[in-house]
């Protein structure tokens, strides 16, 4: 006769399927809901299908959004990741220094957004900041992030900037000690220069927590909202108004609950979508495949 296996061991893994339904599936299916509806009050609705998604699809302002989302994301990436890597190769490798290097780096990573945005707000300020105030009474350059909207993405890059960098430094600084020391002695007895280290040592062994680092920054800066809304409040006009932020604008300063939901889902798709793409390319990359 045959035994049947002992599956009493899947209950283990029940606990975190019942959160994960508490935490994202369920939130998840009630979003689904109100994008089909149009909520008059509680307990007051009426079904209307795909007409939300098709009103926030023709919506300009979406578009917009969308733009200065992508916009400040590729600006993001295309200054944190090199940044991170220089940073990461110039920390010391050994001694005392280790400790204080990495401490001192991660010290942005452990301040709340809100909390960052408010930093900046303050520090950025024309009449009583630091940076504001130099810049427009000691240097006599205009500046003013909540009257010009140039200044206010100067802004916000230096803030998400100062703010993010840390972690690419972290994982790129991981990445390089993992490195065994035999690839340093045989690019040494070569005559390996620097340059050339990094560019067939370095990089590629890092190639795995520098995918992480592009995928966890993109979607956290595709995703942002504490800061910049802080600072900034989508504004001066809407120049720094990004998904996230119009999102809030629809879902709860103007209370619908049909089209913010609609737009929740499209959004989602969205940040999935482009981060599937971002990763099968960086694989295609690292395997020496053309994208």
């Amino acid at each position: 006769m045959e035994k049947w296996p002992n599956n009493r061991a899947w209950l283990l893994v029940l606990p975190v399927f019942v959160i994960v339904a508490f935490s994202a599936i369920i939130p998840l299916m009630t979003v689904i809901n109100y994008s089909v509806q149009d909520i008059f009050g509680p307990g007051q609705s009426v079904f209307v299908g795909t007409e939300w998604f098709r009103e926030m699809l023709a919506n300009d302002r979406l578009y917009e959004a969308l733009w200065r989302q992508f916009l400040f994301s590729g600006l993001v990436l295309l200054i944190e990741m090199p940044l991170g890597i220089l940073i990461a190769l110039a920390m010391p490798k050994k001694g005392w220094g280790v400790p204080v290097c990495l401490v001192t780096i991660a010290l942005p990573l452990l301040i709340p957004w809100n909390t960052i945005g408010t930093i900046w707000m303050i520090f950025t300020r024309p009449d009583i900041g630091l940076f504001g105030a130099g810049m427009n009474n000691l240097l006599g350059i205009p500046f003013d992030h909540t009257d010009n909207w140039l200044d206010a993405w100067i802004t916000v890059m230096l803030m998400e900037v100062w703010h993010w960098t840390p972690l690419v430094v972290l994982l790129a600084y991981a990445g390089l000690r993992a490195i065994p020391e035999a690839y340093y002695q045989a690019a040494r007895i070569d005559g390996a220069s620097a340059w050339a280290t990094f560019l067939y040592i370095q990089l590629p062994k890092m190639r795995g927590v520098l995918t992480i680092a592009f995928l966890l920054r993109f979607m956290d800066s595709f995703l942002i909202y504490a800061e910049p809304f802080v600072l900034t409040g989508g504004g001066p006009g809407n120049s720094t108004t990004f998904l996230s932020i119009y999102l809030v604008k629809i879902a709860l300063l103007q209370f619908d609950l049909g089209p913010g939901g609609a737009f929740s889902l499209i959004y989602f798709v969205i940040v999935l979508l482009f981060s599937f793409i971002f990763y099968q390319a960086l694989q295609r990359v690292g395997k020496g495949e053309k994208v």
